[in-house]
């Protein structure tokens, strides 16, 4: 019995044995890229058997089973199991988790996770950004965030125009403030896309009060690449090369065209100005009637440019330091046929050390160097105006010189007209360096809880400008002297911020306070002289003052600057119970130099949240992963205006008092002791993830308003208008944001997504004598009214146009006026029976009412395609350089005009015809010079492949289409105006593109 039972034991031990044999396993961790992932968490299930990888990403496991499960985990990579075989060897790759590299949101001095966000904050990651191949970010989101209106500048170098929720003052009032690594800035034409993590845009005044003053028009908060500790170094070059091209043309009258309307316009002059271009080049032979020349002067222009832009790049890391460095270079010629191009040069760093377990300081600094050739922009006015029965070289013409140009005064016409003498001798050079420097200490009070950061930034940048005007002549006693401008700025913006935060967590609590102080000194200086008859002109070395005539500087030199000083201090407090339940506050005391009469101001904003989906009520649903409720208030100061100032003057006058001639005097002031504008606003919104999170909705609702709003109120005793506190702008809208994501199969997916912006601009309240404040010129009014958008176009609403003689006799406005059929038909708006300018009204906003912007992509193995587009409806534009007529009756006009003129009864019921477009009657402002500016375009497609082989660099080769396609009916080359007013606006152009990336 005992022999049995030692037997049944032996066999039971020895099984058990077996069963439990114990081994070492080791094996690396990498990301998608096979990189190696060094601080990743490595942990059998359900034992005590764990390990961090190394710097290279390596683990090992002692002790551990075949069968046993491991689980591995990385912050921002989703977590990944894998069983124990009879290998002792594992490679194991993670994938990125995008939702949770979302999670945290960098907002004003620190950040936040997105889950507990209560105002209205947009986000955009790298690959976003990168698809646009520009010299400028913010060109990058056009189309692509809810509530914010991107206006682009064809011109290379230039910088859009920004607006976040609509517009609510007057000037540079409007700017949009750029956090950049935390440093403050009012332009980022410094900066690269490929430099760029993350973009986040603080839209409501709760997002954006914690930046006060600076803040008044949103925010746009900027993070830049960086590295990761006990990362190996990782290299990176991306560089594409294309061109871009004008699109939607805009056609121009041809010489038949043009000659019939000369001839119909009833202008004797005109008429013979097509006989001496026939005289003098010739008949056409395709039709006798019309000289020989026929020239398209926007196709004579008009060139393809190049673009370019090469970026090399460095990063990683140790134990206690990480690191970014980079280089760029990009370069882009303009589509003017003239010496047009922008070239820019980077160099970036940013260090992070952990000088102990408690402190750690940070460096970050860009040197940019760039150099523009800025277009002589009044060569669009003046092709748009050049009669075709010209050519741009005239051989006949003798007397013109160095090049042999032709002259419209030759041919009987008023002005030369010809463009190219504006192409060929003007050079409007800029050289813009800029150095931008930001350093900081930070130190842990209380370890994991408390710290206190002390950052100093400066912003150095210069732009030095030399405007060449050489000499000419054109014949006809046409001749222009040479002449050089000199203009040198220098900017130097100095912050100093110090932050104190508590963050802590205790049961169901999660609390963050902060508090802090900044400082700021903002200067400029500029000095500016202008000299004539240059020695020595032909030589680029004699572009010089010194060799500019000496008597010729006398009252055209120049010198002004400029300093401000602003002290603030802030808090804030966010709070979260049981991760549903959110409040968030902030408060700043701003004060500024600015301001003599109330230095100070005080903003205060508070948001809630409720995490709905956390309820109980909500646990057991399918469908809902998460929703939330928002709210917010808040109030914005805004110092980005003029300063207080004006004069106060006693003048001595002479008047006739009893028939005899009295002397005394008069005082008037007009100063401007302003204060602070005020941006009250209100927003409301939600957030939901939905279907495991493929389907995401944001929707925001606000009401914005800028409180003493600071306008140009007319002084009637001193005719003239003076900057003044005196009016309430509304901006109020709904923004839609919707994606959906879908991994169908592991090689393939899809995403789409659209959002959806109203706005609704109003002046609620104008503080003005006369009930409204006018800007524009006389000829061109816009005005704001109570009740109406900001700088409305005013003027006439047409009916219609005057058929026959019996409509013309039928109406006495148009017998009274001694109106012809042709004429337009304005509406009698009071019903007077006379149209005078009580009949004008506001014709519309160049703000849209509506904006639109979506994107499809889809990726299939080492494909991935995407098209992005964009619109706008509900805008205005103001066709001046159509309207300009009135004062250049005798050029050229677009086809549009010749093509739709009305010549004969039923011809047209809208545009005027030759001989009426040159009477007074049809010149006036009205809405047939201000035409819809409504467009859809086609933003960008974009595809690429990647490449990832054993021995070779990871590798993507794409190619870019940007703004391809554009529909639109208005009459010019794109309906993107920024002031909604078209003389001689750049023409934004079509770029195409191709590139690689390596990674390495």
């Amino acid at each position: 019995m005992k022999l049995k039972l030692f037997s049944l034991c032996m066999v039971l031990l020895s099984g058990f044995g077996f069963a439990q044999e114990a081994k070492t396993i080791s094996g690396v961790i990498t990301d998608q890229n096979e990189m190696p992932l060094p601080g990743a968490e490595v942990k059998v299930t359900d034992k005590e058997i764990f390990d961090v990888t190394d710097f290279d990403g390596n683990f090992t496991l002692e002790n551990v089973e075949e069968g046993d499960v491991v689980r591995v985990t990385f912050l921002g990579f989703l977590p990944q199991e894998f069983t124990v075989s009879q290998n002792n060897d594992y490679t194991i790759t993670l994938k990125e988790d995008a939702d949770q590299l979302d999670e945290v949101v960098v907002i004003g001095y620190g950040t936040q996770e997105k889950r507990d966000l209560t105002g209205s904050i947009a986000s955009l990651n790298a690959e976003e950004i990168e698809k646009t191949p520009t010299a400028n970010v913010m060109q990058s989101l056009q189309g692509k965030v809810s509530g914010v209106q991107i206006v682009n500048s064809g011109a290379p170098g230039d910088s859009p125009t920004v607006r976040i929720r609509g517009l609510g003052t007057f000037g540079e009032a409007t700017n949009v403030l750029y956090v950049v690594d935390g440093t403050l800035y009012d332009n980022i034409d410094f900066l690269n896309t490929k430099d760029i993590k993350s973009v986040n845009v603080l839209k409501d005044a709760s997002s954006s009060a914690i930046y006060g003053v600076r803040a008044a028009n949103g925010v746009v908060i900027i993070e830049t690449k960086s590295g990761r500790k006990n990362q190996k170094p990782q290299f990176e070059y991306d560089g594409y090369t294309g061109f871009q091209r004008a699109q939607n043309v805009v056609k121009l009258a041809n010489t038949e065209q043009f000659a019939t309307m000369a001839r119909e316009s009833g202008s004797a002059p005109e008429t013979q100005f097509i006989e001496n271009a026939i005289q003098r080049y010739g008949r056409s032979r395709i039709n006798p009637n019309v000289p020989a020349v026929n020239t398209d002067w926007y196709k004579e222009i008009l060139r393809q440019g190049l673009i370019q832009n090469h970026s090399i790049s460095a990063s990683g890391g140790g134990e206690s330091i990480v690191y970014a460095v980079g280089a760029n270079y990009t370069g882009q010629e303009g589509i003017l046929d003239m010496k047009n191009n922008y070239e820019r040069f980077n160099i970036r760093s940013k260090v992070e050390i952990d000088l102990t377990d408690r402190l750690k300081m940070g460096v970050n600094s860009i040197f940019s160097n760039a150099t523009k050739y800025a277009p002589e922009n009044g060569a669009w006015f003046r092709a748009y105006f050049a009669v075709p029965t010209m050519p741009v070289i005239d051989e006949m013409n003798t007397e013109a010189g160095p090049i042999r140009y032709s002259n419209a005064q030759l041919l009987g016409y008023r002005g030369t007209q010809n463009p190219f003498q504006d192409l060929t001798y003007n050079e409007n050079r800029q050289k813009i360096r800029k150095q931008l420097t930001s350093a900081f200490l930070q130190y842990e009070l209380i370890e994991d809880k408390l710290d206190i950061k002390t950052t100093y930034s400066h912003d150095y940048s210069s732009l030095e400008l030399r405007e060449v005007n050489l000499p000419y002549t054109l014949g006809n006693n046409f001749e222009r002297r040479s002449s050089i401008k000199r203009e040198n700025n220098n900017f130097s913006n100095q912050y100093w911020d110090n932050v104190l935060t508590y963050d802590d967590t205790f049961g169901d609590h999660d609390l963050t306070v902060m508090a802090g102080a900044s400082f700021r000194d903002e200067a400029s200086n500029r000095f500016e002289a202008t000299g004539f008859d240059i020695t020595g002109i032909g030589l680029e070395t004699s572009w010089y003052l010194d060799f500019a005539d000496p008597d010729s500087f006398a009252n055209n030199v120049e010198e002004i600057g400029r300093r401000f000083y602003g002290l603030s201090y802030f808090g804030r407090v966010s709070y979260s119970f049981k991760d549903k339940y959110l409040l968030y506050g902030t408060f700043r005391a701003d004060g500024s130099s600015k301001f003599t009469l109330d230095p100070w101001g005080y903003f205060p904003s508070v948001g809630l949240g409720w995490v709905v989906s956390e309820e109980e009520f909500l646990a057991e649903n399918d469908v809902l992963d998460f929703f939330k409720l928002r709210a917010s208030w808040g109030k914005l100061g805004n110092d980005n205006v003029a300063p207080s100032a004006g004069s106060n003057t006693i003048e001595v006058v002479t008047a006739p008092i009893g028939d005899q001639p009295r002397t005394g005097t008069t005082s008037t002031s007009v100063f401007s002791n302003n204060t602070w504008e005020v941006i009250e606003e209100y927003n409301f919104g939600l957030n939901l993830e939905a279907f495991k999170r493929r389907l995401s909705i944001d929707a925001d609702y606000y009401i914005r308003d800028t409180q003493d709003a600071i306008l140009p109120v007319y002084i009637p005793i001193v005719n003239r208008s003076v900057d003044r506190n005196s009016g309430v702008i509304r901006n109020e809208g709904l923004e839609l944001v919707a994606n959906w994501n879908q991994q169908v199969t592991e090689d393939f997916s899809f995403r789409i997504g659209a959002n959806f912006t109203t706005l609704k601009n109003e002046a609620l309240e104008i503080e003005d004598d006369r009930g409204y404040i006018d800007s524009g010129s006389a000829e061109f009014r816009q005005r704001t009214i109570e009740g109406g958008p900001l700088l409305g176009f005013y003027g006439y609403e047409r009916v219609g146009v005057y058929q026959n003689e019996q409509e013309i006799a039928a109406d006495p406005v148009a017998v009274e006026n001694n109106l012809v059929p042709g004429d337009l038909i304005y509406r009698d708006q009071n019903g007077d029976g006379v149209i005078d300018d009580s009949d004008r009204v506001i014709l519309g906003s160049f703000l849209p009412k509506y904006t639109f912007g979506g994107n499809i992509g889809v990726t299939y193995k080492a494909f991935d395609f995407s098209v992005d587009f964009y619109g706008q409806t509900g805008n205005k534009i103001l066709n001046r350089k159509r309207g300009e007529i009135i004062f250049t009756q005798d050029t050229n006009m677009d086809a549009d005009l010749a093509i739709n003129r009305w010549h004969g009864e039923g011809t047209s019921n809208t545009y005027p015809s030759s001989a009426g477009l040159r009477k007074a009657w049809n010149q006036r402002l009205s809405d047939f010079w201000v035409e819809d500016g409504d467009f859809f375009r086609i933003q960008n497609i974009r595809l690429a492949y990647n490449i990832v082989a054993d021995g070779l660099p990871e590798t993507r080769i794409y190619f870019t289409a940007e703004k391809p396609f554009s529909f639109f009916s208005y009459n010019g080359f794109n309906p993107e105006v920024s002031d909604g007013v078209d003389r001689q606006t750049y023409p934004v152009p079509a770029i195409y593109t191709v590139g690689v990336n390596l990674k390495f």
